[in-house]
């Protein structure tokens, strides 16, 4: 079978974890199965990485449409246009779709992962232009698609509320974990690393961009709660978001301003030794598809607050501290792991790292792979 990928969507560091997504998955499922054919249609700014990271492999081959997805109309026109005469000149007998959109007509079975439906809830994050193209165009893909993948059941029960998709053809396959964030670090080199990010001492680590529903303002504010602790810092690592003027002005307010770190564009390595140097973990978000931060978490070793919302506890189950959004119980809960002994730490830690080591991406590329087979050999 000849699968297509639909990568226009991908702007390498702009996607957040639809990147690693899609780029874990391809790089676990290429070698299951070497008479599958993988043809990746790109753009412009993916075209490289993407021939780098599977230039080598024998079973795929890199299709570059032109198209430039930093501009979003663009992006959309090419992914109606220009990549259903792609899936034609290269005779594909499916297209996955990982990012959402699809084309409406490729002349081939299609399969769409659908994430989240975060346009639906969180409307503030996109623009206007953004929301509607979305909400045109998403519902549309996913009920002309054979399956419809997605992240977590909360998601899959979105997806039939808003997409009015029948749940038979929807597919949950949860994410797995780099088992790079469990392998721990030399000493030296977790300090040396973690050093020249952040001054020294104990710091609580936020990974998550600044788009209004990550709530990483009230995170700020739960930061200035502390009681008696001015050692502690406070560590962002995310790119700038529709969020960011909150979350500057939460920063300006606060005591403790001058113990936030921001950090953005980090290596993989550097990102592994921030998890594992952390005191805690926070992710105040409130509304994820999945939570991939939190798995990556609880890897590293780190004892973990979220928010009570969405999939979180389906993912993360009795190994995460739960709280609700609000600047003031986010404090108490920073509080609360801060202050335990190590024994209790050492608990939180342990049972993070056994529910963390049950997802894989190996488990991930084979049901992706099951599912885009099975979509594939159905007849219409």
């Amino acid at each position: 079978m000849r699968i297509g990928v639909n990568t226009v969507f991908l702007v390498p560091g702009r996607v957040g974890g639809s990147e690693t997504y899609v780029v874990d998955t391809l790089r676990h499922a290429v070698p299951l199965r070497r008479d599958v054919e993988w043809v990746l249609f790109t753009n412009k700014e993916n075209d490289g990485l993407l021939r780098e990271r599977f230039g080598a492999e024998p079973n795929v081959s890199c299709e570059a449409l032109g198209v430039r997805a930093s501009g979003k109309l663009a992006r959309l026109v090419g992914e109606q246009t220009a990549l259903p005469r792609a899936c034609r000149r290269r005779a594909v007998d499916l297209l996955w779709s990982p990012g959402y959109t699809a084309p409406l007509a490729a002349g081939c079975p299609q399969v769409v992962s659908v994430l989240d439906m975060q346009y639906c809830e969180f409307p503030d994050d996109f623009t206007l232009p953004a929301r509607l193209a979305l909400r045109a165009i998403v519902p549309r893909a996913a009920r002309r698609s054979r399956l419809v993948l997605t992240l977590s059941a909360f998601s899959r029960d979105q997806i039939v509320r808003y997409a009015h998709v029948p749940p038979e053809r929807i597919r949950v396959v949860h994410l797995g974990v780099d088992a790079v964030f469990a392998a721990p670090l030399p000493v030296q080199e977790l300090a040396a690393r973690v050093g020249r990010l952040v001054p020294a001492g104990p710091y609580v680590l936020c990974v998550a961009n600044t788009h209004p529903h990550k709530n990483v303002a009230a995170l700020v504010k739960a930061f200035d709660h502390l009681p008696g602790a001015p050692a502690v810092r406070l560590v962002l690592v995310g790119v700038e978001g529709r969020g960011e003027a909150d979350v500057r002005a939460a920063i300006r307010a606060s005591a403790r301003a001058d113990r936030i770190v921001r950090l953005a564009g980090l290596s993989r390595a550097d990102l592994v030794a921030l998890y594992q140097g952390a005191s805690v973990f926070a992710f105040p978000s409130l509304y994820e598809g999945f939570g991939l931060p939190v798995l990556e978490a609880m890897a590293a070793g780190v004892p973990t607050i979220a928010v009570r919302c969405g999939p979180l506890a389906e993912i993360g189950g009795e190994a995460i501290l739960y709280t609700d959004g609000s600047a003031d119980n986010l404090g108490r809960a920073l509080v609360e792991i801060l202050a335990l002994p190590e024994a209790a730490r050492q608990e939180w830690i342990e049972r993070g790292a056994r529910r963390a080591a049950t997802f894989t991406w190996d488990r991930t590329a084979r049901e992706t792979l099951g599912c885009l087979l099975e979509a594939g050999s159905t007849r219409a």
